[in-house]
């Protein structure tokens, strides 16, 4: 399961820069990320005993905050990511730990995704397939994006939003139907 997800999400990188993954592995700091949080994920998600999977969660996150310091970007391992990810640029980027992302989402820098919202309404998002999130976007709260959006740079998400739209602002708000069809 680890390598499948991890070799999509690799496949992504080497169709935009037309590198070699040991080219890409060695330079890419969201090819790092991504290969750390693929492994802690696959460890939370395993059937192994309590005892060790504690163990090998305590030396995973041990390397998590390591890359995290080093790339700025924030995965935890408990965060459900579908295969596909791509980080265009490091630095600044975090996800709140109960967060949905869907295959093959684009993930800019500056991007939080995190926890908003009072009593029944606190909550995190689920991003649906094939969304592109631009540089410094927010996205807070107990919303769901829909397939095939774009989230434009700079904007505070906290609405709902249906498939296949361009959202900007803030608070973000449907500026077209225009999907992420160009952007992934």
């Amino acid at each position: 399961m680890f390598l499948k997800k991890f070799s999509n999400d690799l496949k992504r990188y080497k169709n935009y820069s037309k590198k070699s993954a040991l080219i890409l592995f060695l330079t890419q700091q969201g090819v790092w990320s991504i290969f750390v949080y693929r492994i802690n994920n696959n460890i939370y998600n395993s059937k192994l005993p309590s005892y060790i999977k504690r163990i090998a969660l305590l030396i995973g996150v041990f390397f998590q905050k390591a890359i995290e310091i080093i790339t700025g970007i924030s995965i935890p391992y408990t965060a459900q990511i579908g295969e596909g990810l791509y980080i265009g640029h490091f630095g600044n980027i975090i996800i709140n730990a109960n967060s949905k992302i869907g295959n093959n989402c684009n993930i800019s820098q500056g991007v939080t995704i995190g926890v908003s919202g009072r009593k029944d309404q606190r909550g995190v998002p689920i991003i649906g397939n094939n969304v592109y999130i631009g540089a410094n976007a927010v996205i807070v709260g107990k919303i769901i994006i829909g397939d095939n959006c774009v989230v434009g740079a700079n904007s505070l998400v906290v609405d709902d939003f249906e498939n296949d739209v361009t959202i900007l602002g803030v608070p973000a708000k449907k500026v077209s139907n225009n999907n992420s069809e160009g952007y992934i």
